[in-house]
């Protein structure tokens, strides 16, 4: 009985352990195949992060005239919403630092493609429904507008985002676009009243009309849906402007009232131009103008030899652990050898999948839950020598070590668990993201290292003693003279 449990068991561990490594392996090829009609093309990169790979560095300053002093809460309210708006890109471990000169320094590992992520990032986004009368404006016209009784001057079409392009608009919730054809208007021209702006959305997500072009849904508050109901409900058959950092996405006419407190923006985007203005509206606008400074490619900052010498330690240190496990606990050893190689190769997997971005705090994390999970082997192989000395069967013993040594396991575990916890909420809260990597990739290492310690060590181990392999207690890391001695 206990037999067959112990080969399903290892059937499993077989498969696991298969797809590990056909993931972790260097240049695997991923999964492409069609089968049944289902499409499956899937490769597994593997993440590197700015010091092991370099990126793209990003200077950001504050777009205020000369001698204008820059709120410092305002700077670090803009921080947050830009590492906001990375994160949203996809763009793990980035650095995003506040420096002097009201600037603001943005690193990206390995993005593919840095124009659209500055566009995203960099731009005020500043969302706003100004009343144009009966008068629409073309996509693409910079305006000025007013709130509350307060002028603001356009920015200039340098400064715009790339999603509002010059392609014709189509209507919004409840509007239909206008054929008039309105030339631009200068920045010097009128000043339209804003009727709602940005602050009063409450989501926004990318949606695809009828002819399937892409579009960005957006649902008010409570307060705008008030506000964006009574408006449409007083000016049916006026031209309602949409614009973003004060560039017209579209200009459709108010056809009757919007009560709903959803809507749509729509203006010829592509897919990557909607995803960046969902970006910028869903995390709310910059409370001060941003213009990228400068923008360049970086190296790693650690060096292609560094990066070698740390992998070639790496190894080491790890066939140093393999041969102390072998010679000292022997059978066993060798069991925990091959347990350890599997979580290596699941967690690599997982590193890759998820995917977690490997910087080098990341694999300190990661060689540190190795560490731990050696520990939880050597708890369990003491403990069995126990039982052994106490004069017990190699069956029993195998079942005891692992029972009474558990609980020492988890506590330790959980622990760090724990602090792994607080460690990634201090990298979030601050802005850290090197002591997120560590935190994140040791919390996965300690979690695979308890599958592979309690579930696999001790299937393999079960397995060879059930089967009959070994019977010579010298084989279990135990003299024959002190058996039945304690």
């Amino acid at each position: 009985m206990f037999l067959q449990r112990d080969l399903r068991m290892l059937i499993g561990i077989i498969v696991v352990a298969a797809f590990a490594f056909f993931v972790a392996a260097p240049g695997s090829p991923g999964f492409h195949f069609n089968l049944l009609g289902l499409q499956v093309d899937q490769d597994f990169p593997i993440h590197q992060g700015l010091d092991l790979k370099g990126g793209v560095q990003v200077l950001l300053q504050a777009d205020v005239p000369a001698g204008t002093k820059v709120d410092p809460v305002s700077m670090q309210a803009a921080q947050q919403i830009v590492t906001q708006r990375v994160d949203a890109l996809g763009v793990s471990e980035p650095e995003v630092q506040q420096a002097s000169g009201n600037r603001i320094i943005v690193q990206l590992p390995g993005i593919k493609n840095p124009d659209a992520a500055v566009q995203t990032f960099g731009q005020t986004g500043l969302l706003e429904f100004i009343d144009v009368g009966s008068t629409p404006l073309a996509p693409g016209t910079v305006v000025t507008t007013s709130l509350g009784g307060a002028a603001t001057v356009g920015a200039s079409p340098a400064s715009t985002a790339a999603s509002t392009s010059t392609a014709a608009s189509t209507p919004a919730a409840g509007a239909t676009p206008s054929t008039a054809a309105a030339q631009p208007t200068p920045t010097t021209g009128p000043v339209y009243q804003t009727v709602m702006t940005g602050k009063d959305l409450k989501s926004a997500a990318v949606g695809f009309d009828q002819y399937n072009n892409p579009l960005v849904n957006f649902t008010l508050t409570s307060s705008g849906a008030k506000i964006f109901g009574d408006y449409t409900t007083s000016h049916v058959g006026k031209y309602l402007a949409i614009t973003l950092d004060k560039k017209v996405i579209e200009s459709p006419v108010i056809q009757g009232p919007i009560t709903g407190g959803t809507g749509q923006i729509s203006g010829g985007f592509t897919l990557a131009s909607a995803q960046s203005l969902q970006i910028q509206l869903q995390y709310g606008a910059l409370p001060i103008p941003l213009k990228v400074v400068e923008s360049s490619q970086v190296g790693p900052t650690l060096g292609a030899q560094a990066v070698q010498q740390s992998i070639i330690a790496g190894v080491i240190g790890l066939g140093i652990v393999l041969a102390f496990m072998l010679l000292y606990y022997r059978m066993p050893g060798l069991l925990a050898d091959i347990a350890l190689l599997i979580y290596a190769a699941v967690t690599f997997t997982l590193f890759r999948m998820i995917p977690v971005t490997l910087t080098l705090a990341g694999i300190a994390g990661f060689i540190l839950s190795i560490g731990m999970a050696v520990d939880a082997n050597i708890l369990i192989f003491e403990r069995m020598k126990e039982e052994l000395r106490a004069g017990r069967s190699l069956r029993s013993a195998v079942d005891e070590g692992f029972k009474r040594a558990w609980t020492s396991i988890r506590d330790s575990n959980f622990s760090t668990l724990i602090t792994c916890g607080i460690l990634y909420w201090f990298g979030t809260t601050f802005g850290a993201s090197i002591i997120q990597g560590f935190a994140l990739t040791l919390a996965i290492g300690v979690v695979i290292s308890l599958f592979t310690a309690v579930l696999v060590s001790r299937t393999f181990l079960q397995l060879v003693v059930d089967a009959g392999l070994v019977h010579n207690l010298k084989w279990y890391g135990l003299d024959q003279s002190t058996v039945g001695s304690s």
